[in-house]
């Protein structure tokens, strides 16, 4: 089971309302309620403080948190923030509606200990709030981050930014929407904490706010799939077709099915070749592959010249040999 908590925050009693908080709540729940295929992925539970007659106090909010780290059932819990932030000497806080000073939030060491200690597999912490970057390091303890096995943490900007809303979304919440909608998918669907930061981190300038990654697990885990570029069966063939590193697949006019622009006298096409080169064809789209000395896959088989593939086929290469895929 995968559960997620999701909290968007636009009212505070005592401070200045965000425009954004609310919208990027209902976009996350939105895209991880289900895959691209419509099947179900997280079990999701949105809580927003959208005005005086709808707010989220914080012991509401710590106990909800508790509640997600502690379910026995899941194997996947994934807590999502969206408000404001504060930050002092005594560490970070997740600001909820009713307060009327900084550290009167949720501190994120407290949100930081129930992940540690929770028996679920993979527990994901993502915090589009200001100062959001100090999530994961205790105070006092510098640069160094304390997560156990586990737990990742991603978060909209360092300990010392802020974080931006534009037209009533938050910048880095816009981007991870975007990123599990699929701009983040490898080629067999997944979508994982670290290619969303991937997106997230080559989407934004030195100049705007940086986010924060931070993590302690073996193996990332999926959280979102999507339909792959490429079927598994065609991507499987690549270990077929390339059998060692470096290995060049020759190609003649056979490969070719159309007849047109053919010189005289070559020879027609084979059935078996031209479905093979249709799956060459996919991977010289993907980057997977590149024609030798030609500059298309189409000029490789009418000159009878080879391709090979590039350092993103040889990686795909390697993960379908290592049974990986």
């Amino acid at each position: 089971m995968r559960i997620a908590l999701i909290v968007g925050i636009n009212y505070y009693k005592n401070g200045s309302p965000l425009q954004g908080g609310v919208n990027d709540a209902h976009s996350v729940n939105a895209v991880l309620e289900r895959h691209s295929d419509g099947s179900v992925n997280f079990d999701c539970q949105l809580l927003t403080g959208t005005g005086p007659t709808e707010i989220i106090e914080r012991g509401e909010l710590k106990n909800k948190i508790s509640e997600l780290f502690n379910n026995r059932n899941a194997d996947t819990a994934l807590f999502y923030f969206s408000g404001h932030g504060h930050i002092e000497a005594t560490g970070g806080y997740l600001l909820t509606s009713e307060v009327s000073r900084g550290d009167e939030g949720v501190s994120l060491a407290e949100v930081l200990t129930l992940a540690n200690s929770s028996s679920i597999k993979n527990k994901i912490i993502i915090i589009d709030s200001c100062h959001s970057g100090i999530a994961g390091t205790p105070p006092g303890e510098g640069n160094l981050a304390s997560l156990s096995e586990g737990v990742t943490v991603l978060t909209a900007s360092t300990a010392d930014q802020y974080a931006s809303e534009e037209n009533g979304r938050g910048v880095f919440t816009n981007l991870l929407v975007d990123a599990l909608s699929g701009s983040a998918a490898n080629l067999t669907g997944d979508i994982t904490p670290g290619s969303i930061y991937a997106h997230i981190d080559q989407s934004l300038s030195a100049w705007e706010q940086r986010p924060v990654f931070k993590t302690n697990v073996k193996q990332f885990v999926s959280l979102r799939k999507t339909t792959p570029p490429i079927s598994l069966e065609d991507l499987k063939e690549i270990a077929t077709l390339f059998p060692s590193p470096g290995y060049s697949f020759q190609l003649d006019p056979t490969f070719e099915p159309e007849m047109k622009g053919r010189d005289e006298g070559m020879s027609d096409p084979i059935n078996e070749n031209t479905r093979i080169f249709s799956i060459l064809q996919k991977y010289s789209h993907l980057n997977l592959l590149v024609p030798e000395g030609v500059p298309h896959v189409w000029n490789a088989a009418m000159e009878s010249k080879s391709c090979r593939l590039t350092a993103l086929g040889e990686h795909y290469r390697r993960l379908v040999k290592k049974s990986r895929i």
